[in-house]
């Protein structure tokens, strides 16, 4: 039993004491991942036996990568350092692990060292301690200068074929296993695993050696490299302008809507100006009789009321778009929102004889949405339900739990909406239900509610028949219910 026990060393710092320290690189995991695949293929296309010491980052993309070798039946030995032993780790042949110490440097590194006759090499990656809110990234400094990369990255890495740096790291392997095995030997009983890390060490020095990699095979281990690295760069680039052409259409799309809804909006301020130019212009003849001149001022009436909606629609579109996508929902309950709006427009239903009423079930979960979203919600589908119902018909308004979902309904009896209308009920300033009182309507209802779901995460769908009545079904997400700690 090895009974000597030292303190943990960091195979990045053991690396850069050579006499000939090895260049830094700040890289990516994707550059790691690149540099690991390079020396596999090299491996196994050149069919080159090795033994493989390896510590990576989990994840199954990464000890695929082992995997492959193990496969192709060319190891010699594979070796792994953990800290939290995977899946996949146990799925990799010939495989001898190496479980951490808490107080283990290596927990903040990641490496693939090749031993073989022909082939010896190194990539090494150090998680640097990041400090955030505007402060300088602090990298752990060797005990000789050395060529520190030029761009802050999380990964700073190091490949290298050199013997010196490789058996320097070997030492901090074999270091790290007698720590590990010190830490056990407290204990009353010895694992398998325990046996074989204390037989390692007894043939440590036959078992690994580290020679000096011809140039040939050095060179084509580096062109691996750069393809795999040019592959990444392309791929980045192509991913790059893929997005940016993505933002460049939906800005050009958003461009364009605004465009043409100023465009629509123009023309919907125009017409009720010119109704009520008009009609003023009537007003002011000396032959104009009474009843001419109700109906005048009636005229002017409608059109005021009309391009007041124009004007409020449009300033609620405007809140709604400059509102943050991103602003966290709150929990509504609709049995504080439904029970007012009904009440609201309880008067304007007995004055058209029509029946309105509403069911909540008791105790039903809230929604996430805002209270002063889902109230215009409300208030804009019972307005129109309303508006659209001849006098004797009924509108109801009613809730239900679907899943995670809550249900709102409004559905009414009037004069229904034709089915090849239904599509574009939600555009800007579309009206598709005529009556004598929709010559005050704006046409921006429907697509206010539509856009307030969607900021929401909610939908809404309509069924709907001429003559039938319409159906407005709108679908909320249950607000997360918040637990006592």
């Amino acid at each position: 039993m090895v009974s000597s026990f030292k303190q943990s060393l960091s195979l990045y710092e053991l690396s850069l004491s050579t006499e000939l320290p090895p260049q830094l690189l700040s890289v990516t995991p994707a550059t790691l991942l690149a540099l690991i695949r390079a020396t596999i293929d090299l491996l196994i296309e050149q069919e080159i036996r090795a033994q493989i010491w390896f510590k990576l980052p989990p994840g199954k993309i990464w000890h695929s990568e082992i995997q492959r070798y193990s496969v192709a039946n060319l190891s010699e030995g594979i070796y792994n350092c953990f800290v939290y032993k995977t899946a996949q780790s146990d799925r990799i042949a010939s495989l001898i692990s190496v479980k951490l110490t808490p107080a283990s440097k290596l927990q903040r590194e990641y490496f693939i060292l090749v031993l073989s006759s022909q082939f010896c090499s190194l990539a090494l990656a150090h998680r640097r301690r990041v400090q955030r809110q505007g402060t300088i990234t602090k990298v752990l400094s060797p005990s000789k200068p050395v060529n520190k990369p030029k761009q802050s990255s999380s990964l700073v890495a190091i490949c290298s074929y050199e013997p010196p740096v490789i058996e320097r790291v070997l030492a901090g392997i074999k270091q790290e296993i007698v720590s590990v095995i010190a830490k056990n030997s407290t204990k009353k009983t010895t694992s398998s695993n325990q046996a074989q890390l204390t037989e390692l060490l007894q043939n440590w020095d036959a078992l690994f050696t580290v020679t000096p990699t011809s140039g040939t095979l050095i060179s084509q281990a580096a062109i691996k490299q750069l393809q795999y690295c040019d592959a990444i760069l392309r791929r980045a680039k192509i991913e790059r302008a893929t997005q940016l052409e993505q933002k460049n259409q939906e800005l050009l799309n958003t461009v364009n809507l605004k465009n043409e809804l100023l465009r629509r909006a123009s023309q919907e301020l125009r017409t009720p100006l010119t109704n009520m130019k008009t009609a003023l212009s009537l007003l002011n003849s000396p032959h104009l009789k009474p009843p001419q001149r109700m109906r005048y001022l009636q005229m002017l009436h409608t059109e005021c009321d009309r391009q007041s909606s124009v004007i409020n629609g449009l300033l609620e579109l405007l809140e709604i778009d400059q509102t943050p996508k991103y602003t966290p929902l709150q929990p509504v309950r609709l049995s504080e929102i439904v029970p007012g709006v009904v009440s609201t427009y309880q008067p304007l239903a007995q004055e058209k004889g029509i029946m309105l009423a509403y069911t909540l079930p008791d105790q039903i979960p809230p929604v996430l949405c805002f209270n002063s979203w889902l109230k215009q919600i409300t208030i804009n589908l019972l307005h129109n339900s309303i508006k659209f119902t001849p006098r004797g018909g009924q509108v109801w308004v009613r809730s239900r739990v679907m899943g995670d979902r809550i249900m709102l309904e409004v559905k009414d009896t009037g004069i229904g909406i034709a089915e090849r209308d239904i599509a574009r009920v939600f555009d800007h300033f579309y009206r598709i239900r005529p009556t004598a009182d929709d010559s005050s309507g704006a046409g921006l209802g429907l697509t206010i509610v539509q856009q307030l779901l969607q900021r929401c995460g909610g939908s809404i769908s309509i069924k709907s028949k001429l003559g039938e009545g319409a159906t407005f079904t709108i679908l909320l997400a249950i607000a997360p219910t918040l637990r006592a700690s």
